[in-house]
């Protein structure tokens, strides 16, 4: 096993400049708070950076694969929140429980609201999935005697007593909920095909379903899946500030997914991982230093990637040190004149 992991490292990681970045990310990530003591604020930003990664990602798989434009994804982030904390209120239950149910309550609602959504198209579809939250939003407004009201449901259980415990908790949720949507929307995987098809249907949904593909049951797969880690990673948030309450279902917090993932290039799973790294930290330290001009400049910034970089700057950074191979398709590094596999001319 070890073998083949190593021929495998040795051979499709190495060769190929971004997934040797993001190794040596996610091995940054995992050895730096060891080894360098970083402040307690710090690691909560980080912590919550790496909640919002699953949050965006989650948004990418949703609607960057299906082409389904949701500009509600807080309804999922709002359920897995309300979800885990009115277990741990009512029945007392632990994080270790509600965390997960609070993901499947999510995906049950992702299901219930992809029917509605799927006879609509464009704009009425994004205006649509926009209504969800606020509805959600007036139900806990209105039951203020279930659900806290505006003050929400506060006291909830940490994930650890430390911030370093519930970063590698959240850290480890992060890893394992990326590598599997980015293993969903794999279309070179020879495991699982539902890369394949998502691009597909994104591509061309007339043509997708002219070949037998059943693209209603995959638009279906793609709001419970996404549905399932936006609601995870509503249900870690609130086991972080400990409060669950009606912030969880703004539209702010849909629109930033939207803009986090098209700030580092929609369609690419590591795209989102690019933006909410670089975006919300920036945001958080700009609010201790420069307080009241960090969304002034978060503003010029994503404007200029958008203007010289409409692809996403990670998407922007990989063609500059890949190149694919127009014969079999395989990515090498950029400076190279032959394919690595089938020599084909590169230039």
């Amino acid at each position: 096993m070890f073998r083949r992991l190593f021929k495998d490292f040795r051979f499709g990681v190495l060769p190929v400049p971004g997934r040797l970045i993001a190794v040596i990310f996610f091995a940054a990530v995992f050895i730096l708070p060891l080894i360098v003591n970083i402040p307690s604020y710090y690691m909560l930003i980080l912590t919550f950076t790496n909640i919002f990664v699953i949050f965006a990602v989650s948004w990418d798989f949703l609607s960057g694969y299906s082409g389904l434009v949701n500009f509600g994804h807080a309804l999922f982030f709002g359920v897995g929140a309300y979800s885990s904390a009115l277990l741990y209120k009512y029945l007392g239950w632990q994080p270790a429980v509600t965390i997960p149910l609070g993901a499947v309550a999510a995906t049950l609602i992702g299901v219930i609201t992809c029917f509605p959504a799927l006879r609509l198209r464009g704009p009425y579809l994004s205006l649509l999935t926009m209504a969800f939250p606020i509805m959600l939003l007036g139900v806990v407004i209105a039951f203020k005697n279930i659900t806290g009201g505006e003050y929400g449901i506060m006291d909830l259980p940490r994930l650890a007593s430390g911030p370093l415990g519930m970063y590698y908790i959240v850290l480890l949720v992060m890893t394992v909920a990326v590598l599997i949507m980015w293993k969903l929307t794999d279309a070179g995987s020879t495991f699982v095909r539902t890369g394949l098809i998502f691009h597909a249907i994104r591509e061309d949904e007339i043509t997708a379903r002219a070949t037998g593909i059943n693209t209603i049951r995959y638009k279906l797969l793609a709001f419970a899946i996404g549905g399932l880690f936006a609601g995870l990673a509503g249900a870690l948030y609130i086991h972080v500030i400990r409060v669950a309450g009606p912030s969880t279902l703004t539209l702010t917090l849909s629109f930033q997914a939207v803009i986090w993932v098209v700030f580092g290039g929609i369609v690419s799973i590591y795209g989102a991982v690019v933006g909410v790294y670089t975006l919300f930290p920036l945001v958080e330290i700009m609010r201790q230093t420069i307080p009241g001009y960090e969304f002034l400049v978060l503003s010029v910034i994503v404007v200029l990637i958008l203007l010289f970089m409409p692809e996403g700057l990670a998407v922007w950074i990989r063609n500059k040190i890949e190149r694919e191979c127009p014969r079999c398709k395989l990515s090498n590094v950029a400076w190279r004149r032959q394919c690595r596999a089938c020599s084909a001319s590169l230039h």
